[in-house]
């Protein structure tokens, strides 16, 4: 629970569990890519010319963006996905277990098929995606069949309702969704009958107005705050907006400044900080911002899994603020809008670890791991 210093609650740190025995901080199902990002280009491609980037990034993508930023903020987290017996999937497994710590007791290798492989041109502060691949041999509910007890699950909410996921919300696991752009075509209503199982909801602000056929994101959230009991709405640069029905509170935070170099995965990585935080009992504003701050941060790297910023790019961000030190007083605008920034964020000083011992990995360009593994 949040402590007390006078009449103002602050936020408590971060405390995972250590112990093997307990059960994970966050249980994860989903679709794991293996992801190539070009970033810098001055144009589009467009049929019959070459087009050169100025930077290229590659690592694990998909599911796997929520999963490394949970373990990065400290979170013991497991996750549940297929892997292609194949370079691609080694290199994810490897990545996820041995760098990151992601435990993987409930995914499989799976021979005779390969990992899906996604690219990503990041252009224009936005990106557009190509990806190659099959459905996984197995279903989520083959996968996974119980569930590990855990305090969170994270899930893709699809028109189909999930057994796994059911008796994860029937064991009392808060449930955490998402659902795509392109169901809200064709899957709305099923989708919407499944959010009393969820404890919270995430969408864009573009599928929070498809699923609930509203004008507005602020529309959707009324609307999807009598479905479920947290609704959050990411709006990109013009930041994110919230309702908490359990706590009785709403919050509207505006965007930060930052210099986009490619956004994949940035909304995963918002995503798994308002979980961190949501468990360490903040009050919403503080989780938004903290949120916010992770998917800024994550924007600045080469996208997918290594972007998330951990502990160490959090505290090192705070310190550059709190100091001026970086030229953050010019890239946030005058004097008080720094000012206002510290003033802000100045609950990281109670819950930034003392203890970070080291930076995380960004992505590469190439897969120098698999060396290790010929």
């Amino acid at each position: 629970m949040p402590r007390r210093e006078g009449s103002v609650e602050r936020p408590v740190p971060l405390e995972p569990a250590i112990d093997p025995t307990e059960p994970f901080d966050v249980f994860l199902a989903g679709l794991l890519f293996f992801d190539i990002v070009f970033t810098g280009l001055d144009q589009p491609p467009r049929p019959g010319v070459e087009v050169w980037t100025r930077g290229m990034g590659s690592g694990p993508g998909g599911i796997a963006n929520f999963a490394v930023a949970l373990s990065r903020l400290g979170l013991r987290t497991s996750l549940a996905s297929a892997f292609g017996d194949d370079a691609y999937g080694a290199y994810c497994w490897q990545v996820l277990t041995e760098q990151e710590g992601v435990d993987l007791s409930h995914s499989r290798r799976f021979s005779d098929w390969h990992s899906p492989v996604t690219v990503s041109l990041a252009y224009d502060h936005d990106r557009a995606m190509v990806t190659h691949g099959h459905q996984p041999p197995v279903s989520a509910d083959e996968l996974i069949g119980d569930p590990p007890a855990s305090r969170v699950t994270v899930a893709h909410l699809g028109p189909h309702r999930q057994a796994w996921l059911e008796r994860a919300h029937a064991q009392g696991t808060l449930v955490f969704a998402d659902a795509g752009w392109d169901e809200a075509d064709r899957s709305a209503d099923e989708i919407l009958k499944q959010l009393p199982m969820c404890h919270a909801f995430m969408p864009n602000a573009a599928e929070a107005m498809a699923y609930t056929r509203t004008d507005s994101p602020e529309r959707a959230l009324s609307k999807l705050g009598d479905l479920v009991p947290v609704a959050v709405i990411t709006r990109g640069g013009d930041g994110v907006i919230a309702a908490d029905a359990t706590t009785g509170e709403s919050a509207s935070v505006p965007g930060l400044v930052a210099d986009v170099l490619d956004a994949t995965g940035a909304g995963d990585v918002f995503g798994a900080g308002f979980v961190a935080a949501t468990l360490a009992g903040w009050p919403l504003v503080d989780r938004l911002r903290f949120a916010n701050l992770g998917a800024a941060l994550a924007v600045q790297q080469f996208g997918g899994a290594l972007a998330a910023p951990g502990w160490s790019g959090v505290a090192r961000w705070w310190r550059a603020l709190r100091e001026g030190s970086d030229g953050s007083e010019r890239s946030h605008g005058s004097d008080s809008d720094a000012a206002a920034l510290r003033a802000a964020y100045s609950f990281l000083d109670d819950v930034i670890p003392e203890d970070i011992t080291a930076e995380v990995r960004h992505a590469s360009a190439t897969l120098g791991v698999m060396q290790g593994l010929a």
